[in-house]
């Protein structure tokens, strides 16, 4: 396990030791996701950055969110630099959906952009959900409407497992017209217009289970 999904409460700064007079190797803003895990010293977290060392973050600066990252870190170097900023633990080919849910926390902060493939550059909801599922051979249709037709059909909440697909309604366009990936514990990952880019959120809110339409597996 690489560490927790963790959201910076206000800009905060990553150091390369767990001392706030240490360098810094990156600021991140208000609401940014890390990956982070506990530290001996209760003050810090660990922040995994995608050279396979980690930095240093002030613990009252990150709420850590109730799911892990898992995945084989790359090879150590001599530049530190953010996981949510480079590249991504691969899957492997016989990887579920379940790790699907895990793999596409990974990235979290890729910026959204309406009809984007890129999930370094940009990503809409749809291609979102398309590129992390071919990531284990499972090809979808590139619409979430269209992605809502395939698959397993889950009829309630309480039957939803972890890598599911969720479908929500889009009252403007009169279908469905979203999409994200069920983490487990009400949360879901997608890449949000809302948010500007893939992020987290609670599917228990109204705000969701009134739109939420469809479930596939």
């Amino acid at each position: 396990m690489l560490g927790n999904v963790g959201k910076a409460n206000s800009a905060a700064s990553i150091h390369t030791r767990p001392n706030s007079r240490s360098s810094v190797y990156y600021k991140v803003k208000p609401d940014a996701y890390l990956i982070v895990r506990s530290f001996r010293s209760a003050a810090w977290m660990q922040v995994y950055m995608n050279n396979g060392a980690y930095g240093y973050v002030e613990s009252k600066l990150v709420t850590q969110l109730p799911y892990e990252v898992t995945g084989k870190a790359p090879a150590r170097s001599t530049r530190g630099y953010l996981a949510s900023r480079g590249s991504r633990t691969p899957l492997a080919g016989e990887a579920g959906a379940s790790n699907v849910a895990d793999y596409a926390t990974q990235f979290m902060g890729t910026p959204y952009v309406w009809g984007g493939n890129d999930v370094y550059r940009g990503i809409d909801c749809s291609g979102f959900v398309k590129k992390m599922y071919g990531a284990i051979g499972k090809e979808l249709p590139r619409t979430a409407a269209e992605q809502a037709m395939v698959g397993e059909p889950i009829y309630r909440l309480e039957n939803l497992r972890k890598g599911d697909r969720l479908y929500f309604w889009d009252k403007n366009r009169a279908k469905i017209g979203h999409t994200g990936i069920y983490l487990g514990n009400g949360n879901f990952v997608h890449s949000s217009s809302g948010k500007h880019g893939v992020s987290t959120d609670y599917l228990g809110s109204q705000k969701w289970l009134r739109i939420l339409v469809a479930a596939r597996r």
